[in-house]
């Protein structure tokens, strides 16, 4: 695997951006110049990403993975269940955070017998987690960080795309796409930064998605509730997944780089998985017709396996940490780094994402800092993070 291509793009240096400016009328969309070109990179993913992604190995060769433990959400199906089969074929220990552990522990139990003759046995086992509840996360963190374990790698794999869909919320009153995509994957991340600590170098691979492209979101109305915009469900998505890299690169560029954690949002590309399940069917019925364009979930997981466990990702994220630059590292589908949308620049923005994303999961203000001094968190889930 190349992964030399891991520079800053020459053409990406000047796009850099420091929020509204001075005075200016605060931003409710995407302007109609935007939009387009995020449409444009859109469908130049869906029609190159094949040709682009040529060079790479399928599936990925790995390092022996021995002594590195990771945590994979929405490992049942998809790109998930493909990240955490090879990861654990090479060794690692994996957990899967799933809401249907009956069918987890069925799948590790074919793995096995898959497997039996040929070597050790796999090192997966089930922890039962859903991202439509707050109180869920909250549980899964206490569970795992009783147990004082190092975490070396924190995959944030699970999410929605109910496209067509009437707006739904969650118990906590959070629109769906939002918390399973961003919240919730964000709740989980700061909870378990005492475990990424112990596994210092450790990562946090957030799978993102193209489609942030022409997505906008406004931190004063993170539900699409207020009137300002109408609710879609492809605007729901397309915010989410901005709102993640936005939380991102504020989480990035506020830890320490002597903490050794990396924060990095991936896209698979454009991939068939279960998220196509909620597509009307005459959509799903074009997924199947057009195989070419799009990627399996064992060709999906190469970016996201390769942002897991590449030893030059840690340097690059530490380039772009030391640059400034104002956006987390952003690994494309050909495991290269890209640069993410325009409005994922605006820093403004984004530190409004950050604070009322920690607003809404319950999270002081200060929560990062007290975590890296080792200090313990309350949160209004009732969770003690030490």
């Amino acid at each position: 695997m190349d992964s030399s291509a891991l520079s800053t793009s020459d053409d990406t240096a000047d796009d850099r951006s420091t929020g509204y400016g001075g005075g200016t009328r605060k931003k409710v969309a995407l302007d109609w110049m935007e939009w387009g070109r995020g449409w444009l990179h859109v469908v130049g993913e869906f029609f190159f990403q094949r040709i682009s992604a040529s060079h790479l190995e399928n599936p990925l060769s790995l390092p022996h993975l021995d002594g590195i433990t990771c945590i994979v959400t929405g490992s049942t199906s998809g790109i998930g269940l493909e990240i955490t089969r090879q990861l654990a074929e090479a060794g690692a220990h994996v957990v899967m955070a799933v809401r249907r552990t009956k069918f987890a522990h069925e799948l590790i139990h074919k793995w096995q017998s898959e497997k039996q003759g040929l070597g050790l046995p796999l090192n997966v086992e089930v922890m039962e987690l859903d991202l439509l509840s707050l109180d869920s996360i909250v549980q899964f963190s206490k569970d795992w960080n009783a147990r004082q374990a190092a975490l070396h790698a924190l995959i944030n794999n699970a999410g929605i795309f109910a496209l067509g869909e009437p707006q739904r919320f969650s118990k906590d009153g959070y629109e769906a796409h939002m918390q399973v995509n961003h919240l919730g994957p964000a709740l989980l991340s700061m909870l378990l930064i005492p475990s990424l600590l112990q596994g210092s170098p450790s990562r946090i691979i957030n799978v993102n998605s193209i489609m942030h492209f022409v997505g906008f979101v406004d931190a004063d109305d993170m539900n699409i509730t207020s009137g300002k915009r109408k609710y879609t469900s492809l605007a729901a998505y397309s915010s989410s997944k901005l709102a993640q890299i936005k939380f991102s690169s504020i989480l990035q560029k506020r830890i320490p780089a002597e903490a050794g954690i990396n924060v990095i949002c991936v896209s698979p590309g454009i991939v068939h998985t279960n998220v196509a399940r909620d597509l009307p069917k005459i959509i799903n019925s074009a997924y199947h017709l057009i195989p070419y364009f799009i990627f399996d979930a064992q060709e999906g997981s190469r970016s996201i396996i390769f942002a897991t466990t590449d030893p030059q990702v840690p340097d690059y994220c530490g380039m772009l940490k030391a640059d400034e630059w104002p956006v987390c590292p952003y690994i494309s589908h050909d495991c290269r780094p890209a640069n993410a949308s325009e409005e994922a620049h605006n820093l403004e923005t984004s530190q409004a994402v950050w604070k009322k994303t920690l607003e809404m999961i319950g999270l002081p203000f200060d929560v990062l800092e007290k975590l890296i001094e080792g200090q313990n968190v309350d949160n209004r889930y009732g969770a003690k993070i030490d």
